[in-house]
């Protein structure tokens, strides 16, 4: 039988998991009699933990409280928190990373020496490149995940790629992240479509809009690559890669372009920018053989190309 300050912590930590325990659950996981779990739960209550019984089931789980409690960190929960706070301090996010430092400095004050080690090590051999471009403000992503958690019509103000301001009336459905970006899906009840926008060119209004009831939505990943990748760009390319699509996805990442499978040898991707010489680049740096089907301008501007640069090397002379 544990010792009762061991016993605590390990109550605590049980509790700690997303779900409801029964006292005969705990008791058999601490090896005591549930009267033993009845009064440990008080203890715990009365450091400020707040264990809520369930009416009638007599199960229990760790609620929120007034206050934040110290919590029990597994090692792998532990360095995978390190690690978060450290992604954070160079991140996409405005305004956190004091506060992602100051986190992780008092984590790694209270981590036994085997997880300190292994955490200094870690950063010792890793250089961040702090992300560029537009962040996103925290109360920005905050309010949105409400929205789309509580199923709340939300209004912005947004401004597109080419500048322009218009106010878009959406059901928000998810945030994804793509590493550099923060972007939303939702079903624009305007347009009446599943439309990606950028998070860094929103403006929320606030108070948001009515409740919805949330429709059967797309697949997140695959409509966010394609939206990304393709639809807001003034050319659309459609190229047919000589690699397999396993292959093609290494050296293509979705919010560059969309793959499709031809056969296992052969993938068409999908993708679009606004300026000509970027596709190009894009094309280029693939590192596989490949035919352009369109744009025709996306053609001529490659044979342009293909002529200046063997030129450059002395191949037409």
């Amino acid at each position: 039988m544990l010792e009762t300050s061991a016993r605590l912590l390990r109550l605590l930590s049980l509790l700690q998991t997303p779900r409801d325990w029964t006292g005969a659950d705990l008791a058999r996981q601490l090896d005591i009699d549930v009267r033993t779990v009845r009064r440990d739960i008080q203890k715990l209550r009365d450091l400020g933990y707040p264990v809520h019984a369930t009416p009638g089931a007599a199960g229990y789980r760790l609620g929120a409280g007034a206050k934040l409690p110290p919590l029990l960190l597994d090692d792998d929960e532990a360095i995978a928190v390190a690690i978060g706070l450290r992604t954070a301090a160079s991140g996409t996010v405005a305004g956190i990373e004091d506060s992602s430092l100051r986190a992780l400095a008092k984590l790694e004050q209270v981590l036994p020496s085997r997880l300190r080690h292994r955490i200094s090590a870690l950063h010792s051999a890793t250089v961040t490149v702090p992300a560029s471009g537009p962040v996103v403000d925290p109360d920005v992503l905050t309010a949105i995940a409400a929205a789309c958690r509580d199923h709340h019509r939300l209004r912005f103000d947004y401004r597109s790629h080419d500048g322009t301001d218009s106010t878009r009336d959406i059901e928000p459905y998810r945030l994804a992240h793509t590493g550099r970006r923060w972007y939303l899906l939702g079903w624009d009840t305007d347009r009446g479509d599943w439309r990606t926008y950028r998070v860094d060119r929103m403006r929320p209004r606030i108070p948001t809009g009515p409740r919805f009831t949330p429709r059967e939505a797309p697949d997140v990943a695959e409509r966010l690559s394609h939206g990304v990748s393709t639809a807001p760009y003034r050319y659309q390319a459609r190229i047919t890669v000589h690699a397999s699509p396993e292959e093609a996805a290494e050296r293509i990442p979705p919010t560059v372009g969309v793959i499709e499978a031809v056969d296992p040898h052969t993938c068409l991707v999908r993708t679009g920018s606004h300026s000509l010489d970027e596709l190009a680049v894009y094309i280029g740096l693939f590192g596989f053989r490949f035919e352009v089907h369109e744009p025709v301008e996306l053609v001529a501007h490659l044979r342009a190309l293909a002529g200046r640069i063997g030129d450059a090397c002395g191949l037409r002379r």
